[in-house]
């Protein structure tokens, strides 16, 4: 197993701050995820590590949301609102456990992505409450990314993110609800600018969300 952690990943500008006591405060206690960061400093890496234990299945699928959208939320204060109208959406967690299984294993392709985005569209399948394609890209990322291999992986597509990239990025729409080709677009345009630049996928989207200049 793979485990990722802080102080930071190459273009991550610093860690996120997040209110520890009002989040334990709202949040169920089976979806706290063990050994998540208590000084309200959380890093990309410590939602990672959060990832790797529910891959090897000694974190749920409801404990990887919790911490995603606590670094995701950080200080809002409609944070913890959302995030336990998401978790009451799946008491059980198999919503989840559904969308994510296809980005479980070591190596998922680009098929897997697809499907996976779709089941989190699918009122039928995954979608949850207040868990919009801004949150869920978020969660496919610390799911489904593997630093290991090369190629195409899954990023976090947000209305920030959208709003920085050039035409030929595939994402038509600015404003959110984006459909699965678009962001397939997008991971694929930015797998493209991370090779030309020999930088991590993930690399280009924090760039773009910073409005910094793109590598390569």
């Amino acid at each position: 197993m793979t485990v990722h952690a802080g102080p930071g990943l190459p273009g991550e500008p610093g860690p996120i701050r997040v209110n520890v006591l009002k989040w334990h405060q709202t949040l169920p206690d089976d979806a706290w995820p063990d050994g998540f960061p208590e000084s309200g400093a959380v890093w990309r890496g410590n939602v990672f590590a959060v990832a790797d234990s529910w891959r090897s299945q000694t974190a749920t699928a409801r404990q990887l949301l919790a911490a995603v959208l606590m670094w995701g939320h950080g200080v809002n204060g409609y944070g913890p609102w959302r995030a336990v109208r998401a978790l009451k959406g799946d008491p059980d967690g198999q919503r989840l456990t559904r969308g994510l299984d296809g980005v479980r294993g070591d190596q998922p392709t680009i098929e897997d992505f697809r499907a996976a985005y779709r089941s989190f569209r699918d009122p039928e399948l995954s979608r949850l409450p207040w868990l919009g394609p801004a949150f869920f890209t978020k969660l496919l990322y610390f799911a489904g990314y593997r630093r290991e291999s090369k190629g195409i992986q899954p990023l976090i597509l947000d209305r920030v993110v959208a709003g920085r990239l050039p035409v030929d990025a595939g994402v038509r729409r600015r404003l959110g609800n984006w459909r699965s080709d678009e962001w397939i677009a997008y991971l694929q345009w930015a797998a493209g600018r991370a090779a030309s630049a020999r930088v991590a996928p993930d690399a280009v989207e924090m760039a773009l969300f910073k409005g910094e200049s793109l590598p390569g």
